[in-house]
């Protein structure tokens, strides 16, 4: 699973360990700025350890696509941000490692920006493995964010947001005007508990996204961006917490435990929702995926115990508005809910949500194909308006009545499934759902834990195969600042190898204390050999310098104060990266 999980960072092509250049150690805001005058491509500055009290970070520098610039905390974790201390990173190939702001407050805009104090948007940045916490004014009628995302292809990931308790959003994703599209990622990380948003009297508001990709203004141009791999813990804000404004998003691989919200689909068309876990709990008001606009696909997604109704069930279709202004509820069209798996849900599926004097428009030409939906609570399908042009196929219902007058493609036979080891309700090798799957999505090419839906596909978002699981619902400790670090696993050996005749080996392996480190090159380059730790601290530098080519330089490693363990060496010449594990056994 691991493996697979951080393919996808690996795609996404930006470095956080130093590449060749030099290190700067700073200790206060002024430091960084006055270092970032003439910093330079491949460099790196180390903000010392302890606290930075009403710090106001300006990161502003611009790296290169093979030569990152690099702010990191000299210890994961260990620069504790406080007070009124914000920080801005502003410019290009920047990365940002291991910081973290808790107990303080913004005193003007968001904590963290990407872009510079005269709102220049910045582009290909990175947060990794900085956690905000507690970053709370007085007053919980203040708006702000945690996190904002201006600019183009950046990425925050394996960073962790916990207990905001004040309006705003905890981190959102800013279209420009200039209808160009974000190429955002965000990944692996922690959002943790963040209770029900109030306001002075105790009464719910909105503003208490989690996540929000766009606004109303800007809801019909493109973001594209991903929302992968996140772990979504007691995020109780208020209904909606993922809000997706815009259209092109993806939202895969999420885990949502215990929400009092859902994965909205608010403004914006075209987006896809597949391969999440929604593990409710029977947590008051919870559910699954809430769907409004156009051409949305839902598919191969888990949705277990949600305790909501209305607008809150497994999966909810909202009326729409005629002539919907934008910060409105457009009708839900063409919408393609498939291969789906729905247990134990007060509510299982919604269709009219809202429908009111204003929301008089029911989905229109929609699908509902493949779903397994197993309940013994309410009934099974709910409809408050009358979809136009509904097509069901292939679906299996069973447990409470269905609801409606069967439309046809819904068969009503017990799905006989399986309480797995995994903690999943999964399909047996010879249930109905075996093979009973209708129609054509060829967008659906796999089920929910990666294995390949081939012949006759299966009902639900699960294929019974016995291929490889090659995903499965992503845990609390493989994401956020202390789980695996992305810089070293999610290099492949084998795809990071750029040719056959480069060497990085190392002998004996296990080793205990020693290993010697060999490596040649097929170019005479600069080149560096470095030793990383699991968590991608530096262990040890063993070479830096000019390396003849077809030369073997041999190195030793010598591992007695450090604890056993996986550790990396790394071997970095002409922008090309190798990696090799090494097991220190004691």
């Amino acid at each position: 699973m691991l493996k697979t999980i951080f393919s996808f960072v690996a795609v996404f092509g930006l470095s956080i360990l130093p590449l060749i250049g030099k290190t700067h150690t700073v200790s206060s805001a002024s430091h960084i700025d006055s270092v970032c005058k003439f910093v330079a491509p491949g460099d790196t500055i180390v903000m010392s350890d302890g606290i930075w009290t009403n710090q106001a970070i300006l990161f502003k520098a611009t790296g290169s696509a093979n030569n990152s610039i690099i702010l990191r905390a000299q210890t994961n974790q260990s620069v504790l941000l406080n007070g009124t201390s914000t920080l801005r990173i502003a410019g290009n190939y920047l990365v940002v490692d291991g910081l973290r702001f808790e107990n303080g407050y913004s005193p003007s805009g968001a904590v963290i920006e990407f872009q510079g104090t005269d709102g220049t948007a910045s582009s290909y940045c990175r947060l990794t493995r900085t956690s905000i916490k507690s970053y709370n004014p007085s007053s919980i009628a203040i708006d702000y964010k945690w996190v904002s995302l201006f600019g183009q292809n950046n990425r925050v990931d394996h960073c962790a947001f916990e207990n905001k308790t004040h309006m705003g959003t905890t981190l959102v994703v800013w279209l420009p005007a200039s209808k160009i599209p974000n190429y955002h990622k965000i990944d692996h990380n922690y959002f943790g508990p963040r209770p029900l948003l109030v306001d002075t009297n105790g009464v719910s508001v909105n503003g208490g996204e989690t996540i929000r990709v766009g606004t109303s203004d800007y809801s019909m141009n493109d973001s594209y961006t991903t929302v992968e791999y996140n772990y979504f813990d007691r995020c109780n804000g208020e209904i909606e917490v993922i809000s997706s404004k815009s259209c092109g998003n993806t939202y895969r691989f999420n885990v949502f435990a215990s929400c009092q919200g859902m994965l909205t689909l608010r403004h914006g068309n075209r987006c896809n929702v597949y391969g999440n876990y929604f593990f409710c709990n029977n947590a008051l008001n919870s559910g699954g995926i809430r769907i409004i606009g156009e051409d949305h696909k839902v598919y191969n997604n888990y949705i277990e115990k949600s305790n909501g109704s209305s607008m809150k069930t497994g999966i909810t279709f909202v009326n729409g508005v005629l002539n919907s202004p934008l910060n409105r509820y457009y009708q839900v069209k063409r919408a393609q809910v498939v291969f789906n798996t729905l247990v134990d849900n007060r509510y299982s599926i919604h269709i009219g949500a809202g429908k009111d004097s204003e929301l008089t428009l029911p989905p229109l030409d929609c699908t509902i194909a493949n779903n397994l939906v197993w309940s013994t609570k309410e009934q099974l399908i709910t409809y408050t308006d009358i979809p136009v042009n509904m097509k069901y196929e292939g679906n299996i219902f069973y447990g409470s009545a269905l609801g409606i007058t069967n439309p046809g493609g819904i068969s009503v036979t017990n799905p006989q499934m399986l309480f797995a080891g995994d903690s999943l309700w999964r399909i047996g090798s010879s249930g109905p759902a075996v093979n009973a799957a209708a129609g054509s999505y060829p967008f659906v090419v796999a089920d929910i834990d990666g294995q390949t839906r081939s012949g006759l596909f299966d009902v639900g978002a699960d294929e019974y195969s016995n291929e490889a699981v090659v995903q499965r619902p992503i845990r609390k400790n493989e994401v956020g600042p202390a789980s695996i670090v992305t810089s070293i696993t999610m290099r492949s050996e084998t795809r990071m190898q750029p040719a056959s005749f480069t060497v990085l080996r190392n002998y004996p392996n296990p080793f205990n204390p020693e290993t010697t480190v060999e490596f040649s090159i097929p170019v005479t380059a600069y080149a560096a050999l470095t030793i990383y730790n699991g968590i991608g601290e530096t262990v040890a530098l063993l070479f830096k310098g000019n390396a003849e080519k077809n030369t073997i330089f041999k190195r030793t490693f010598n591992g007695s104060h450090n604890a056993s363990g996986m550790y990396y060496a790394e071997l970095q010449y002409n922008g090309v990266t190798i990696i090799r594990k090494m097991l220190l056994l004691k």
